[in-house]
């Protein structure tokens, strides 16, 4: 497989350095800007133009830039007969998103979107353990950043198009959406600008709460900067009227950790009669779970799995955390029957 990677930031290096690990045909690397890569991938060809990068001609092309590039390199790639492995969000707009999933329609290209909670074992079991205990469900999920140094540039650059709430929210949003099964009716948000180093008109810190049509409330709060609290800045609660599945671990690593975002470590289930530990000792790590994601890429492609559901998933998840981000701004409750239809 001829594989292209654009977007050499945290999550591209992670997904370049899986193909290369899988003995995939690395055609090319593209970034804007020169980048310090490490010993395993230097022998690659680098590109600074995207345009220039397709001339490879890849067969799979794995987009990992800032999200206002999302849409557009994804259709191009599509359009030149390549596949698209594409990081979240899968746009920056429902419009956009949907032209995305209209385009590998129409191009019968496989789309998968970077949601990579979904190739977790481990939050495949909290979801599992979730969807046993049966609805409706109030969902309490978060997950704040402390950040500063670099890891606090790179959030105000992903500030310049996408908030936090957006950026990481889409992850549990997809999360409650698979335990529920229901359809989100409406969203409240609020958020709040706690730096001068960032855009007047964007905010560090929000909060959400969704509705659902069988009854369901979800709650999802980010916050990127130094500023940020790490007290409780993981919490990974569903509970349901007959008891409780929650995350125990997610607090014992620092807030940047990226290994940390997806670690569970053990899930403790309770029930009005007993509680229940579950273990989960051996865990994948980061860049195992890259390594997942790009396997399940080449799979759906040579097994020509159906991923409409995931796609349209990827836009309902979108739509919800982009209608937060909509309240938030205009301080009104959003109906989102329209974003989701």
């Amino acid at each position: 497989m001829r594989v292209l990677i654009a977007g050499i930031g945290h999550m591209g290096l992670s997904h370049a350095l899986a193909h290369h690990a899988l003995g995939s045909d690395i055609v090319g690397l593209v970034n804007r800007s020169k980048k310090d890569l490490p010993q395993e991938l230097r022998n690659y060809p680098m590109f600074h133009s995207f345009d220039e990068a397709m001339k490879t001609k890849p067969e799979l092309v794995v987009i990992a830039t800032y999200s206002d590039s999302h849409a557009d390199y994804a259709c191009q790639a599509m359009e030149a007969g390549a596949h698209v492995f594409i990081e979240k969000p899968l746009a920056t707009n429902v419009a956009d998103a949907r032209r995305v999933v209209e385009k590998a329609q129409a191009t019968n290209k496989k789309l998968v979107v970077g949601y990579i909670l979904r190739h977790h074992p481990s939050w495949i079991r909290f979801i599992d353990e979730a969807r046993k205990l049966g609805g409706p469900y109030v969902f309490r999920l978060n997950l704040n950043q402390q950040s500063s140094g670099e890891t606090w540039e790179t959030h105000k650059a992903l500030m310049q198009t996408t908030s936090p709430i957006v950026d990481c929210g889409v992850h549990y949003v997809d999360v409650m959406c698979q335990v529920t099964d229901a359809t989100p009716v409406r969203v409240n948000g609020m958020g709040l600008r706690l730096s001068d180093e960032i855009a007047e008109d964007m905010y560090n810190y929000g909060h959400f709460q969704v509705y659902f049509d069988d009854g369901s409330v979800g709650w999802y709060e980010a916050g990127w900067g130094p500023m940020i609290s790490e007290t409780a800045f993981f919490v990974k609660d569903i509970v349901s009227p007959n008891g409780s599945v929650s995350i125990t671990d997610g607090n014992k690593n620092e807030s940047d950790d990226v290994d940390g975002h997806t670690k569970v470590g053990e899930l403790l289930v309770h029930t009005s009669d007993k509680d229940t530990r579950i273990p989960l000792p051996d865990e994948l790590g980061h860049q195992a779970l890259c390594e997942a994601e790009q396997v399940y890429i080449l799979k759906a492609i040579s097994e020509d799995i159906d991923l409409n559901r995931h796609m349209n998933d990827a836009v309902q998840s979108l739509a919800i955390c982009l209608a937060a981000d909509e309240s938030i701004r205009t301080g009104q409750s959003v109906s989102l029957e329209a974003a989701v239809e």
